[in-house]
């Protein structure tokens, strides 16, 4: 079985992809069948739908175009969002409230259905949050909660080195759990064993903060799902 590909991103203020990532997606991503999109504001379906399509307008900028795409929110049933998750070439976790998303994916019964796909994930803040094995939600609580286990990366998306407050916190927590600290326009992707990046991402680890560089990768290991969960 052809390894699995996921892609952590920050955030992207200008809407558009970096041409280093878009590059990596397009290469990364096929077949281009089905995109679907997990929300982060579950009850805000305007707003889900506007972001579906200038989600997917980031894709057709750089030829990356699906014949479905979709948005999975609190208007959808368990079953059907799991068989479209089933179905997905590419699952992308949304930006916006970690813990909301979490409770839509536990709700619809998404987390064993994501485990257990082939397809691509891709997570933007929130979404890239939700990947990790170890979570971390610095708005809510110092403490990690158990992500979907895609990998052992834990994120903090949208990182300013120069915010003292932010580092501050994260190089406490970094005594127990080392930390990607991701600048926006950044993306960690990882395949099987293979880790790498683009952009500006930092490594916190036992109270430090240093530039991620290979010798870090050792920490990035890849955790396989449960084999029990559901």
């Amino acid at each position: 079985m052809e390894q699995r590909f996921f892609g952590f991103f920050s955030g992207f203020p200008s809407q558009r992809f970096p041409q280093e990532v878009a590059r990596r997606l397009r290469e990364a991503l096929s077949p281009r069948e089905s995109l679907v999109f997990i929300s982060a504001w579950p009850e805000d379906h305007q707003r889900n739908d506007s972001d579906l399509n200038g989600m997917y307008q980031m894709f057709l900028e750089w030829g990356m175009n699906f014949q479905e795409r979709r948005v999975i929110d609190s208007r959808a049933k368990a079953p059907e969002a799991q068989a479209a998750v089933r179905g997905a070439s590419c699952v992308f976790l949304m930006g916006g409230h970690p813990g909301l998303q979490w409770k839509l994916i536990q709700d619809l019964g998404l987390d064993g259905a994501i485990q257990k796909s082939d397809s691509a994930v891709l997570g933007v803040s929130a979404g890239a949050i939700n990947m990790a094995a170890r979570s971390l939600d610095t708005k809510e609580s110092p403490v990690p909660y158990a992500g979907l286990g895609l990998a052992d990366i834990t994120v903090k998306p949208h990182f300013d080195p120069g915010h003292q407050g932010v580092l501050s916190l994260l190089l406490k927590i970094s005594m127990e759990l080392p930390i990607c600290a991701m600048e926006d326009n950044s993306a960690i992707f990882v395949q099987g064993d293979a880790v790498s990046w683009v952009g500006q991402v930092h490594w916190v680890y036992q109270g430090v903060c240093r530039e991620f560089s290979p010798e870090k990768l050792a920490f990035a290991r890849i955790t396989p799902p449960s084999a029990g969960k559901n």
